[in-house]
């Protein structure tokens, strides 16, 4: 999973400065309000709350557009919308099993808005349950490298809080553990001193399918496109590619 890995953290890393920024913010936005509507306003008390408002900080949302999301979710402030997790399944280029994740208040809307973007960029739907098999739940955190700080520190940190291993991307550290301690991990980090970017359980695929340049490409424009839509919050895939691959498509 190396590849798909590095491509994830590249795009992590340059999601702050994207073009599509206003889209970025009102995605974060999004997990902000359902965070607290299903777990309270407390960010103390609501972990998932808790990560979603440090991740939207540490991609630059301005505080006074996450304090008037937890009004919204908490009730407190009008303009609230009731949104819904809906799962899509479906396959891109090259055999490539793709899950995507909407948060939405309109199943009509995110339902069409996902088959337009599949269909036109060469992926097909599929009945639910035939690719979400290929997935499991996996927990992530994404650590800075700041000043003084080695993988061994991290390590130290988080190895006795469950997690399974910390990868080295270059500007970041990967750490990985199960979902269901996404929050102990996390904390074990706070409590080292070290700073965290995102702290998150995402769908993590069992195994991967290899593609070249052109295969590459192709699955980019169709995740690109999938991304562009208000509707979807998160899109997995189970590809990976090589550092020569990333390379050769920049």
């Amino acid at each position: 999973m190396s590849g798909h890995s590095k491509w994830a953290t590249t795009k992590h890393k340059k999601a702050a400065l994207d073009a599509k920024r206003g889209k970025l913010f009102a995605k974060l936005i999004k997990n902000i309000e359902v965070a607290c509507r299903n777990g309270g306003a407390d960010p103390a008390g609501n972990p998932t709350l808790f990560d979603a408002i440090q991740k939207a900080r540490k991609s630059s949302v301005p505080a006074d557009n996450i304090d008037r999301a937890i009004k919204r979710g908490s009730g407190a402030e009008a303009g609230g919308a009731n949104y819904e997790t809906i799962m899509y399944e479906g396959y891109g280029p090259n055999g490539v099993a793709v899950l995507v994740e909407c948060l939405s208040d309109n199943r009509n809307r995110a339902a069409s808005e996902v088959r337009v973007a599949m269909t036109r960029n060469g992926g097909t739907m599929a009945d639910p349950g035939s690719v979400s098999y290929l997935f499991a739940r996996r927990g992530v955190i994404m650590v800075p490298k700041a000043a003084g700080v080695t993988e061994d520190d991290v390590l130290a940190a988080v190895l006795d809080a469950g997690a399974d291993e910390v990868n080295d991307f270059g500007e970041t550290f990967q750490v990985l553990c199960a979902a269901t301690d996404v929050v102990e991990v996390r904390t074990a980090l706070q409590s080292a001193g070290i700073d965290y970017e995102s702290a998150e359980a995402i769908f993590w695929p069992s195994m991967s399918v290899p593609l070249d340049a052109d295969g590459a490409a192709k699955v980019f424009k169709l995740i690109d496109a999938l991304e562009d839509s208000d509707e979807v919050q998160n899109v997995y895939a189970n590809f990976d590619v090589s550092d020569e691959v990333m390379a050769q498509i920049g």
